[in-house]
């Protein structure tokens, strides 16, 4: 029966494409995959038309999240901290160590270690750490590096700079770099 499956050609072709699926899921678990963005909380960045119908789609860098070396002003994908099955798009606005003055109160909060402070372009349509508080970084799972469609906007994220609401903390090497510890 063995002998007989092996010399069939379609079998052997099969078998050879079938060798390539843990390939492939391991590329798109951990490598690059690409994501729609839904809603209006990232606004003008991705889906600056009012129309609801038009989404965008970007890319989704994971292999550069593994190693958690974020920097401000940059956008990922992370699990929703308040609904572990939903994914959303935000941007980092502080790191561990600074102080960030929320859209919605008075008092600073200083991003503790292993956290971050994340915030939809659109402030006033973004459920983020304005509602949530810090996030742990452990949540983002990768980060968003281009925008793939619709063609006419085809290219890099744009990182936007540093928020005049943010007070950066400083790191002290040595102090600091058992992060994970």
């Amino acid at each position: 029966m063995y002998s007989r499956l092996r010399s069939n050609p379609y079998t052997s072709s099969i078998f050879k494409t079938l060798a390539w699926v843990p390939v492939v899921v391991f590329f798109v678990d951990h490598g690059f995959s690409y994501a729609t963005v839904e809603g209006r909380s990232m606004q003008p960045t991705f889906n600056p038309d009012t129309n609801l119908l038009r989404r965008d789609v970007v890319l989704l860098n994971k292999w550069a999240a593994t190693d958690h070396n974020f920097k401000r002003g940059e956008v990922v994908t992370l699990t929703s901290p308040t609904n572990p099955s939903c994914v959303i798009t935000k941007r980092i606005i502080a790191l561990q160590g600074d102080t960030v003055k929320p859209l919605r109160s008075d008092q600073p909060v200083q991003v503790p270690k292993g956290h971050c402070w994340l915030e939809g372009d659109e402030a006033f349509h973004s459920k983020d750490s304005n509602s949530f508080g810090t996030v742990p970084i452990a949540l983002i799972n990768a980060k968003v590096t281009r925008i793939l469609w619709p063609p006419s906007r085809f290219g890099p994220v744009e990182k936007k700079p540093l928020s005049n609401r943010v007070k950066m903390g400083f790191i002290q090497p040595g102090k600091d770099d058992d992060f994970w510890g």
